[in-house]
This record gives structure tokens, C-alpha cells and sequence, in this order.
């Protein structure tokens, strides 16, 4: 049987990484991929491994494998390099036959493990991405993300501000323009009046972090939300005097990369939850004081409600251009 490798940090896994593997898979009958990582990489390791998991597990050929570096010297010349590389790989896995890389280490690597080198693709002709580029700019280079990967890289935006200020339509509206996913405010979908309890409003934040999680699988760059948990957390405090714990740990798991303030300026419109049109300054402030406690950026947003899409759009267009 000939044994192949492939090592890499997958960070990320992306089809560059995947058409080396399944270039691999064709010149050995068992393939090792061995991914390599620190507890500093800025991409968690089990996110990564669950990655190369999740696309290689329909050939029973790969072999995954996920290894911590603490053994590299970067310091040292590649031929000497490499040599500490082969001894912690001749200790890890059983012999090693093949060598496949597209990276200048692959034959000074394949040299010390006694091992035959066969290269994929050098220049990078075929797949012309690194790993570096789209850490930098993710949405430049889109297309080269597996499907799996992209919801890591989504920038998620948070419209944001107190009632009545034209934030689900503006989510809607944003999200078709861009042509992505939106969330909801999902309290809508679970009480019909603001006599509600703090079981109810446990269930509104678990409801809307699921959601979050689900839209982003499918959502294109970025994923538009209307209110957060933090709106959650004023309206318990509001109605109930009190927060529950778990609405601030659901906080800290999910972050924005833009928050929009949506202003009063626009007229009252009521409906069968809104009963605050009284307290709006009153109510905005606490909304912006909520992201300033925080030391949470924000736009603030006014005008007309075509304005307000407009400055939104504006923002999102220079997001966009960064990648």
C-alpha cells in the first residue's frame, strides 16, 4: 500500500487545499492530512479540523488528522527546517510513501522523511489563492471559500434602535439589495402583547441566537439583523426589571462588524406591541447609552426612510470595497 501526505494549517480550508488533496488522492491508496495548529492561530483549530472533516469524509481514503505545532523553528534554514518536521512526523504516523505540496518545502521535506515528492501545481495556475489572501480580503476572493467555511468569514450587521424606526423594513429591503439572508425580530414570532415573562423573554434570545446561527449558513457576505440580544436585554429590563444572566452570555457570543443607531426622527407608527411612542427620546437614549456602555461603534442613521437606506448602503458598499 503507498501512504501519502498532505500537512497544512487549513486557515482556512479553502479549494486550493482541496484540489491538492483530491490531486493526492489519485497517486497513493491512503492519504494523511495532517493539520497543523497553536492555541494563538486566529481561526480555532476544531473549527478548522471540523472543516477538513466535514469534506473529506466521503473518501475513506483520507485520513485527517490534526496535530499541535510546538516543535517548528522558523528560524532555522528550510533543509534543516524541514528535518525537524519529518522526525515529528516519522514519530506521529506510520511510513510515509509520497509527499504531495505545492510549497517551497515540499522537496527538502520530502528528502529528510525518505520520501518520493510529487508537486501539485506550484505556481498556483490552477487555483490561484492562498490561505493569507483571504484571511485579508474574504469577500474578494468568495468564490474560492468552500460553502462550509463561508458563514466563518460573514460580516454580520445589526440594525439597531428603539421602535418605530423603520428597522425591519430597512433589514428586508438591505438584505434583497445585497442579495443575502436577513434575521428577523423574532420576539414577533413569540409573543403577541407586552404582557410577557421572563421564561418568555429566555425564549426570545435562545430563538433569536438560533436564528443567527441558521442564516448564516446560507447567507451571501453578510447577514442583516434586526435588533440584537442587547434589545432583548432593555426591553426585560423595561418591562420586567430585570435581565436574565443567559441574555448576556448569548451576547458575548455573537459579534457585529457594523451596528446601525436608527434615529426617532421619522413618525410613529403604531402597531400591537409598540406602546412606548411616548417615551421615544426617552427610549433612545437608552439604546445608545447600551452601545456606548460598551464602547460598541455605531452609525447613527436619520432622515427619511430612503435616506436611511442610503447612508446604510453607503457603509456597507466601502465594507464591501475593503473585502
Amino acid at each position: 500500500m503507498k501512504r501519502g501526505l498532505v500537512i497544512g494549517k487549513f486557515m482556512p480550508l479553502h479549494k486550493g487545499h482541496l484540489a491538492l488533496i483530491h490531486f493526492a488522492t489519485g497517486h497513493c491508496d491512503e492519504l494523511i492530512v495532517s493539520m497543523s495548529y497553536t492555541p494563538h492561530d486566529p481561526i480555532p483549530a476544531a473549527l478548522r479540523f471540523s472543516w477538513l472533516q466535514a469534506l473529506c469524509q466521503d473518501n475513506p481514503a483520507i485520513k485527517p488528522n490534526i496535530v499541535i505545532d510546538d516543535f517548528d523553528d522558523e528560524s532555522l534554514p528550510l533543509l534543516q527546517r524541514t528535518k525537524v518536521w519529518s522526525t515529528f512526523i516519522l514519530k506521529t504516523y506510520p511510513p510515509i510513501d509520497v509527499l504531495f505540496s505545492s510549497e517551497a518545502y515540499g522537496e527538502p521535506f520530502a528528502i529528510n522523511l525518505g520520501a518520493t515528492y510529487i508537486p501539485f501545481d506550484p505556481p498556483r495556475t490552477q487555483v490561484p489563492i492562498s490561505a493569507t489572501a483571504i484571511r485579508q480580503h474574504p469577500f474578494r476572493y468568495w468564490e474560492y471559500i468552500p460553502l462550509i467555511v463561508r458563514p466563518y468569514f460573514v460580516k454580520k450587521i445589526c440594525i439597531y434602535g428603539p421602535e418605530s424606526t423603520g428597522k425591519s423594513t430597512l433589514t428586508q429591503r438591505l438584505a434583497a439589495h445585497y442579495q443575502t439572508e436577513f434575521v428577523p425580530e423574532v420576539a414577533r414570532e413569540i409573543i403577541t402583547s407586552n404582557d410577557f415573562t421572563v421564561d418568555d423573554i429566555i425564549r426570545i434570545g435562545h430563538a433569536q441566537h438560533a436564528r443567527i446561527e441558521q442564516k448564516l449558513q446560507t447567507a451571501n457576505k453578510l447577514l442583516f439583523c434586526d435588533t440584537d440580544i442587547i434589545t432583548t436585554q432593555l426591553y426585560s429590563n423595561h418591562y420586567l426589571q430585570v435581565v436574565p444572566e443567559i441574555l448576556y452570555d448569548l451576547e458575548r457570543q455573537v459579534s457585529y462588524e457594523c451596528y446601525f443607531l436608527l434615529d426617532i426622527d421619522v413618525p410613529w407608527v403604531a402597531d400591537d406591541l409598540r406602546d412606548l411612542g411616548h417615551q421615544r427620546e426617552q427610549m433612545f437614549t437608552v439604546f445608545r447609552q447600551a452601545l456606548e456602555q460598551r464602547d460598541i461603534p455605531y452609525v447613527l442613521v436619520r432622515g427619511t426612510y430612503a435616506e436611511r437606506e442610503a447612508t446604510i448602503r453607503q457603509e456597507i458598499d466601502r465594507l464591501l470595497a475593503e473585502g
